[in-house]
């Protein structure tokens, strides 16, 4: 399966890749979560989005920030992968390529999540921990989370 990635910042997306990634973002996190809530929320422009499409189709997606601007460290957000595609293992690649990412254009390893609750074996999984500040948001439950490199 030959899952095709970009990563691409809000100024390099085509209005046809934008239109593929937030109806992507509507069908999980609306939609399917049930949960209406602005999905459009003034972050976009400041993000560096990653996605795979394969068949000319999104699977996967997520959006990263630098430092400073949704918290001190930099982070991921809005992970999702398409339902149809959730028996791959996407999830796990799309957040490899957001690490790296940040890694590589931001020069960090500080990163922080705002995770929802069920998934929070999957991030830890990458290294990320609770930092027990638990919240509802939009009647989901999340906990905000980081990945921080020990040094002895």
């Amino acid at each position: 399966m030959d899952i095709l990635w970009k990563i691409k910042s809000f100024e390099q997306l085509t209005t046809e890749e934008l239109y593929k990634i937030m109806k992507a973002r509507i069908e999980v996190f609306v939609v399917e979560q049930n949960c209406p809530y602005p999905e459009l929320d003034g972050f976009d422009g400041k993000a560096v989005h990653i996605w795979g499409e394969l068949q000319d189709e999104l699977v996967a997606y997520c959006r990263i920030f630098d430092r400073g601007v949704k918290y001190r460290e930099a982070s991921v957000g809005r992970v999702l992968t398409a339902l149809k595609y959730r028996n791959l293992n996407l999830g796990k690649t799309v957040m490899t390529f957001a690490i790296n990412a940040i890694e590589n254009r931001f020069r960090t390893h500080e990163i922080r999540i705002s995770a929802q609750d069920y998934l929070l074996r999957f991030y830890t999984g990458f290294g990320f921990r609770d930092t027990g500040k638990k919240y509802l948001e939009d009647d989901i439950p999340h906990t905000e989370m980081v990945k921080i490199p020990f040094h002895p």
